[in-house]
């Protein structure tokens, strides 16, 4: 008999990227809510101005058929309706100029609004 727990499946390399800059500030804000369980989900919903939008939270649990990328000793989790808007895209962080922000960069969006979280497929 095979076991069909909720195990997550891991995100080949290419997949998703989750980079050493959001690893470490996801890290930061985990710290800093001293609660090592927590895991950054992203996903993926309906709306913002092009149609989906992209969405960042923290979650203790890794649902069945989530998909689960490790960096750094941080966990990204994201569920399977997400992955298949979020594959080979980048979730990386930056700070610059006009300030420090979550950014995701996603081959599978025909275009983008402005502010960079909305997009469609």
């Amino acid at each position: 008999m095979t076991d069909l727990s909720t195990t997550p499946s891991e995100a080949p390399a290419a997949a998703l990227v989750f980079t050493d800059a959001a690893a470490v500030k996801v890290g930061e804000l985990i710290s800093g809510e001293a609660n090592p369980n927590l895991k950054l989900r992203v996903f993926v919903q309906g709306g913002g101005c092009s149609g989906f939008q992209y969405g960042f939270t923290f979650d203790e649990s890794i649902e069945e058929g989530d998909t689960c990328v490790e960096n750094r000793g941080v966990k990204l989790i994201v569920d399977p309706m997400s992955f298949q808007y979020l594959i080979g895209a980048e979730i990386d962080y930056r700070e610059d100029i006009q300030g420090a922000q979550f950014v995701i960069r996603n081959p599978n969006a025909t275009s983008t609004c402005g502010c960079g979280s909305s997009f469609s497929a």
